[in-house]
């Protein structure tokens, strides 16, 4: 049987530098491939190929089911040759119907637009109905969950292929690029359900992710590509997470295990008190020295709100902060005031809130320690520079170019160049929102080892977060928030993924199999 596609000697380069090397790819019919790497490793390059966006250098081929297909790919081609693509802002009309969305192509595409709209809704019901979904074709996109709209846009490319598959031969092959990061894991497990049923019924799909655990879980065999190569591929049964990571970033990764430290002998070192704005009502939260704590919750429960009333950037109606035996009143903090307690926050919004992208990485990653360059009247440029370029190489930074703007680095060194900029300064409470977002696995881990090396050096850490994956590799403690206040307490070894997300739906009262049907959970 021939393969599903084959990719041999598929290189491109952009301005001189090679995002695809020779690359050489094989997904067998019926098979879920997993295509994995960190940011900038040629992943999105390669389906934009496929897809008729980039064009391929010379000399590469492309087989879809045994029959060769001529590159480059006109736009729009790749239809024909039976591949259907959902990308993770789905491509879908969110005020048109569902059943609008389901037909939208034929309707963009045919001579005749004139068609039968109880026919259609009829013909969606059975399709939703044969892969076991509840949905109604008249509902409107924009009112779906988020999780039911990825649904949508899965069925309506897979009913594509399915379509014309008599006139092509084969299956067809569906690609997903990233399509999970907005969902909550009830989500993910419908999600995939369908994916496997979709296999089942002779289909390929190649999941595209960074996200190592779901690669795991669903694919059959996956291919890692690392500075733009393929640096192999793995049965996934036959494999490990550690196999996976050390082929992404070319090496075996320690453990990371900051809960080895004992921090009985530490005194407290923040103490908060009835701390009160926004949904949040009479919080106290008390941080040793050295150890790090996790808020997370539901939406809306206010575990996200905490950090921006500490810091001042959002008023506070009531509460009261110790820190290093000073005592503040949180209704008149400011940012001003907070940095001079030792007191650093790296906001989630990256380049909206925590950098400026349009700024080099030497002034966002000096920002804060500026005043240490004035001669005089005058700024030591050459210093600021020289102090940039040691960041950039503490922080392993790439490029390690300090003249770049912050928005021309990948999401991983934005990252770690905003977080050195903080670090630099020594906080003794360093508070971080959603540290890891959009973060591939090996900046991932350089984000905690240097939170693990701030903690030795003796900063507490607060880390507000909706991935339970990231607050079990580096908490000791976490709080779960429901309702504006902390509902319950994980510590030792029940500071777990799995403990986690399930004391989130617990704490809040919520059965996880309705909050599939929604938003995020944390």
């Amino acid at each position: 049987m021939s393969a599903a596609l084959e990719i041999a000697r598929l290189s491109k380069t952009f301005g001189g530098a090679k995002a695809l090397d020779d690359v050489t790819l094989t997904v067998l019919p019926g098979e879920v491939h997993g295509l994995l790497g960190q940011n900038g490793s040629g992943k999105s390059t390669l389906i934009k190929i496929l897809a008729g966006y980039h064009d391929p250098e010379p000399g590469a081929e492309l087989t879809i089911f045994g029959r060769p297909a001529r590159l480059p790919l006109l736009p729009g081609e790749f239809r024909k040759l039976g591949l259907a693509f959902v990308h993770q802002q789905l491509g879908l009309m969110p005020t048109l119907s569902v059943v609008e969305n389901l037909r939208i192509g034929e309707l963009a595409t045919r001579d005749n637009w004139r068609l039968s709209w109880a026919r259609e809704r009829r013909r969606a019901r059975e399709v939703f109905a044969r892969f076991g979904l509840a949905i109604d074709p008249d509902e409107r996109i924009a009112d779906l969950p988020q999780v039911e709209r990825a649904l949508v846009a899965i069925v309506r490319a897979f009913e594509d292929i399915r379509e014309s598959r008599v006139k092509r031969g084969g299956a067809g092959i569906l690609i997903l690029d990233e399509p999970t990061p907005f969902l909550p894991r009830a989500g993910i497990d419908r999600l995939f359900d369908l994916v496997r049923q979709i296999a089942r019924e002779g289909a390929s799909v190649l999941f595209v992710s960074h996200d190592v655990d779901e690669v795991m879980e669903i694919t059959n065999r996956a291919t890692v590509l690392r500075d733009g190569r393929v640096a192999g591929t793995l049965v996934t049964a036959d494999s490990t997470p550690a196999d996976f990571v050390e082929m992404i970033i070319g090496r075996r990764m320690r453990p990371f295990a900051p809960r080895d430290r004992d921090l009985s002998d530490q005194s407290a070192e923040v103490t908060i008190s009835g701390l009160t704005g926004g949904s949040l009502r009479n919080v106290a939260i008390t941080l040793r020295r050295g150890e790090a704590l996790g808020l997370t919750g539901l939406i809306g429960s206010g575990f996200d709100e905490a950090l921006s009333l500490l810091f001042g950037a959002t008023r506070a109606e009531g509460g009261r902060l110790m820190i290093g035996g000073a005592d503040y009143d949180l209704t008149a903090m400011t940012p001003t005031m907070a940095r001079a307690a030792g007191i650093a926050l790296l906001p989630a919004d990256r380049l909206g809130a925590s950098g400026v992208g349009r700024l080099s990485v030497s002034h966002n990653a000096t920002l804060p320690v500026i005043d240490s360059f004035m001669r005089g009247l005058w700024l030591d440029r050459r210093a600021v520079a020289r102090r940039a370029m040691e960041l950039c190489k503490a922080y392993d930074v790439r490029p390690a170019d300090p003249t770049l703007n912050l928005e021309d680095l990948s999401g991983g060194n934005q990252q770690k160049v905003l977080l050195a900029k903080w670090l630099q300064t020594k906080p003794a409470l360093l508070m971080l929102d959603e540290p890891t977002q959009g973060v591939d696995v090996g900046a991932r881990q350089q984000v905690y080892e240097a939170l693990d090396a701030a903690a030795k050096q003796g900063a507490s850490i607060l880390c507000a977060s909706t991935d339970a994956e990231q607050l079990a590799a580096i908490c000791h403690r976490v709080l779960i928030f429901s309702r504006g206040r902390i509902a319950h307490e994980l510590k030792g070894a029940d500071v777990s993924k799995e403990q986690i997300a399930e004391q989130c739906y617990k704490s809040s009262g919520i059965d996880e199999t309705r909050m599939a049907g929604g938003g995020r959970w944390a």
